[in-house]
């Protein structure tokens, strides 16, 4: 049995919001509910419901800007940047900028629509 796995065939998940989504470790991808680890482009003008999620999120930005709003805090973060964000902690996530947004995102526990807990808009 190998020790490692490489990964060239991420999943690609459904989005209705421009949003490229490409999973490379978590549950959509090989059922891992430790960690989720997606590469993300997020169209300029993109933005998601305020959400409180019960996993920690990382993000390290590549390209481009993202805006987050913590509690009620604005904070903008810039390629060559990264965030960690704790369960539990309100937060909206979105690009408001005029550029793509290209960013990697890492969950612990892995990112499932029953720990995310979006607010309806």
């Amino acid at each position: 049995m190998k020790k490692y796995q490489i990964q060239d065939n991420p999943f690609v998940v459904p989005t209705d919001d421009g949003k490229i989504i490409n999973e490379h470790f978590g549950l959509a991808t090989n059922g891992n509910s430790q960690i989720s680890i997606a590469h993300m482009k997020a169209p300029a003008g993109w933005s998601e419901p305020f959400q409180t999620p019960k996993f920690d999120e990382y993000t390290f930005i590549i390209k481009g800007k993202k805006q987050f709003i913590i509690e009620d805090e604005i904070i903008v973060l810039e390629a060559g940047q990264s965030i960690k964000i704790k369960k539990n902690t309100r937060v909206q996530y979105s690009n408001p900028f005029t550029e793509m947004c290209e960013y990697i995102a890492i969950c612990l526990p892995a990112f499932s629509m029953d720990l995310v807990n979006r607010e309806d808009i």
